[in-house]
């Protein structure tokens, strides 16, 4: 895993004004209801590895009881204060331990930041390991190797006293290995209306599809893949497993 960017460390305290939790209703549908039918009987408890600020968090937590773990101390402290109720652990999702099992495990676009099949197979046991026979576990990367473009976005948020633009540009600066790259440019305003400007650079991974649905299998679990639908989301693919029993 590459060096953990500044957005999730000295800057976490802004990701509400870079992505507000609201815009997550409708990923955190659709991956519900993959997650309900994929899993052998009603899930009620959901492990999200990776779980960032608790955006989609503040969307699930209506329908299972969540825990939360994430690498960043500086993210879990975003996601308490909006989602005060769940549990939390600070952790690796390629190593943690928890000690018991849930009815799904959700990995959002935290998996990007494994850059190999060795550290995604990792991340993938300790899905498997925490997962309940009958489960399932959904992964939603941001890109296939097969549907990658580089591109920019724009975009941010004000809040009653501080407010953020962004710029992000994702390119790919060697096609021939496993990773792509994010720029941001953020320009930040503080309560006093100074303006900054900082930069931050993010290493993720790239993978085809054969991939994800082989490391999968490799893990335990049953694969599937789905895309999302939507018209204003294209490209965007989901990978689901299932493990047997239940």
């Amino acid at each position: 895993m590459s060096a953990e960017p500044r957005l999730y460390r000295e800057l976490a305290s802004w990701w509400p004004l870079l992505s507000p939790p609201e815009g997550y209703l409708e990923t955190a549908t659709f991956y519900r209801e993959l997650l309900v039918a994929a899993c052998a009987a009603p899930p009620r408890t959901l492990l999200e590895l990776g779980s960032g600020g608790g955006n989609h968090a503040l969307h699930l937590k209506q329908h299972f009881a969540l825990t939360l773990v994430d690498l960043s101390p500086e993210m879990l402290a975003v996601s308490r204060a909006l989602n005060p109720e769940c549990e939390y652990a600070l952790g690796d999702m390629r190593s943690v331990r928890l000690g018991r099992s849930f009815d799904c495990v959700l990995i959002h676009d935290a998996i990007c930041y494994l850059t190999s099949e060795a550290d995604l197979r990792a991340a993938l046991d300790t899905a498997f390991v925490h997962c309940r026979p009958g489960g399932a576990v959904l992964l939603a990367p941001d890109h296939v190797r097969e549907t990658f473009q580089p591109g920019t976005d724009h975009g941010g948020h004000d809040d009653a006293e501080r407010g953020l633009r962004y710029l992000e540009w994702s390119w790919d600066p060697d096609p021939a290995d496993s990773t792509y790259r994010v720029d941001y440019a953020f320009l930040l305003r503080e309560r006093d209306g100074s303006v900054s400007v900082e930069h931050d650079h993010h290493i993720e991974g790239l993978f085809p599809r054969e991939a994800w649905l082989r490391l999968l299998a490799e893990a335990g679990f049953a694969p599937s893949r789905a895309e999302y639908p939507s018209e204003e989301i294209t490209g965007h693919e989901v990978f689901v497993g299932r493990k047997s029993g239940g």
